[in-house]
């Protein structure tokens, strides 16, 4: 038995089996399993789990678990960690993975351990918790929360997770979660690589995913199924790209013709609670939920409810007047824009605060030959236009900071209009330029990275756009703007911080992979997400670089990301292969050049 185990890590090391990759992470060859009686303790007390906190299926939890979603007041530490336990041993016991695909051809049964062997359990999990967790813990500025935690799991079945905050305990069950496999007999749920000492802790303080959901309808359950999946991958953030030329799907009760005329169809919008639930069932879990308002631009869904606020309203030929139809922006020297802003922000601002630090004005793609037609203008010269963005901007932060939140800005109100932003303010580069991003810390302002030409998700789809007869020729073979595909070696190559300087990495405070929605609904997102995203994922956690300075190597890469890809799809996630099974059953080593 013992020689299997050394000939198993030989092939391929269970040290190199997570994702993301620890920072420090050592191991050894020892079998323990792990058995619903399991004593889970939190900070000395114990963990309400028993088996009969799941079924077999998975298809169960406590009540309590389901409150916690839906009532702030139950967001204490402890509820949260209780909440996580079930949650992560309901992974452990039902959904688990029989790594048969991660092994040569009809050989699984010469690296797990015999299932009429000696068992050796794990008799208890130990949660410590060495900080005081803070309303700020559970909706932090970039930086603002030690999330780093600890594991150890001793040849003798004791397992340990430590952390500063709530958030990194999360962290670490995320980590458990991953160091178990199920006997392909149903023997049982084992390990053997202890004993297991885990120290870790992220490289970015801000790891998001930014999803378009106004091009295309995504229901709650969608958006709560991807915070699942951002959670097992240690993101931190999920960027609501809520609202667009095409729809508005946000209920706003002081402004309730926004979504009654603004959604693809009545019903199609998030209520209040909706949103409430969405962003407190992500904070159950790590993750801050921003909410994005994209302003000037992107904004003609506005006149249909509201015609006198827009300029260029529908105004052709399209692609004069915007990026994608239909065109109109948000006038720039109304009154009336300035009075439905107030009342936009009073409505949702304070449903925002509870649970965010941010709040994201846009401010992409702002198109000036829509100035020629608003009469409050008249003008697309720069010289003009320049001080009423900027006027239109400072109202805006003013009021997100009167609430409490701080703004976030796409990088052409800084990189393209080089308008003044507040030392606050966070800049979300996407790549207008090769430089962006250190265009951005080169000004002294703090941003996010996210580079088109490597993280926009939706690119090698082609054009949503038809063509005539007549235009054929000129666009076939129909080639997407940011063709080809984000395949997950290009995803996991983007280094931005490269042959950056002390001073400038820290106002890095992270980075977020994009998913635009033009060809891209609930039937298709799992496949288009993921494990395309957890290949951000890792840089984002893990950095580029390993701790001796060298690139990751997709080698190392390749087989990790293959058995986590595996663990999503137990747990219900449908994420696309990383390769063929030939390749993962030989860890790469027969599909490298």
């Amino acid at each position: 038995m013992w020689l299997s185990i050394v000939w198993f890590c030989a092939f391929f090391s269970f040290t190199q089996a997570l994702w993301p990759v620890p920072v420090e992470f050592t191991s050894g060859n020892t079998v323990l399993w792990i058995a619903p009686n399991v004593k889970v303790t939190y900070n000395g007390g114990n963990v309400r789990w028993s088996p009969q906190t799941y079924d077999k299926n998975g298809q169960t939890e406590n009540v309590w678990i389901e409150q916690l979603t839906t009532n702030t007041s139950a967001y204490t530490s402890h509820s949260i960690i209780e909440a996580a336990v079930t949650r992560t041993l309901k992974t452990v016991f039902t959904q688990n993975l029989v790594p048969w695909k991660l092994h040569p051809r009809n050989e699984l049964y010469k690296f797990e351990p015999a299932a009429n062997s000696t068992k050796t359990y794990i008799s208890s999990l130990t949660i410590t918790q060495t900080g005081t967790d803070t309303v700020d813990t559970f909706k932090p500025l970039a930086g603002a929360v030690d999330e780093s935690y600890n594991l150890t799991i001793t040849e003798d079945g004791k397992a340990v997770i430590s952390g500063v905050s709530s958030t990194g305990i999360l962290h670490g069950l995320q980590t458990f979660s991953q160091l178990f496999y199920q006997h392909s007999t149903d023997a049982g749920i084992y390990i053997n690589m202890a004993p297991v000492a885990i120290s870790d802790a992220p490289k970015f303080s801000h790891r998001g995913l930014n999803i378009d959901i106004s091009r295309n309808w995504y229901p709650v359950s969608s958006i709560t199924k991807t915070i699942d999946a951002l959670s097992w991958n240690k993101f931190n953030r999920l960027h609501l790209h809520m609202t667009d030329a095409q729809s508005w799907p946000m209920d706003v009760p002081a402004l309730p013709e926004l979504s009654k005329k603004g959604a693809y169809q009545v019903g199609l919008s998030y209520s209040p609670a909706d949103i409430a639930y969405i962003q407190s069932y992500a904070q159950s879990r790590g993750i801050e939920v921003i909410i994005e308002i994209d302003m000037p631009g992107h904004t003609s869904v506005i006149g249909l409810a509201y015609p006198e606020l827009i300029a260029a309203q529908d105004a052709q030929p399209w692609d004069t007047y915007c990026a994608e139809p239909p065109c109109g922006q948000l006038k720039l020297n109304s009154s009336a824009v300035d009075t439905f802003l107030e009342t936009l922000f009073d409505d949702i601002l304070p449903r925002v605060y509870p649970y965010s630090a941010y709040f994201h004005t846009g401010g992409d793609e702002v198109n000036v030959q829509d100035y020629l037609l608003d009469e409050t203008v008249q003008s697309n010269l720069t010289s003009v236009l320049k001080p009423l963005l900027q006027k239109f901007l400072d109202r805006n932060h003013d009021q997100i900071r009167s609430k409490g939140l701080t703004p976030i800005v796409w990088e052409e109100m800084l990189n393209t209009w080089n308008l003044t932003l507040g030392d606050d303010v966070l800049v979300q580069t996407w790549g207008v330029t090769p430089t962006s991003v250190h265009d951005v810390v080169a000004a002294g302002h703090k941003v996010l990275f996210g580079d088109s030409s490597f993280w926009y998700l939706d690119c090698g789809k082609g054009q949503w756009l038809d063509f005539t007869n007549e235009s054929f020729q000129t666009y076939y073979p129909f080639a997407d703007y940011c063709s080809p595909t984000k395949n997950w070696r290009l995803v996991y190559s983007y280094d931005p911080t490269a042959n950056m300087t002390a001073e400038e990495l820290a106002l890095v405070a992270g980075g977020e992979v994009h998913l635009w929605s033009e060809q891209t609904d609930p039937v298709s997102v799992e496949y288009m997400l993921w494990p395309r995203a957890s290949a951000a994922g890792e840089i984002l956690w893990s950095g580029r670089q390993d701790a001796s300075g060298q690139n990751r190597s997709q080698l190392d890469a390749s087989p990790r990301l293959a058995e986590l890809r595996e663990r999503m799809v137990n747990r219900g996630v449908a994420a696309g292969p990383v390769q063929m099974v030939f390749c993962t059953q030989h860890n790469a080593t027969e599909c490298s050049l």
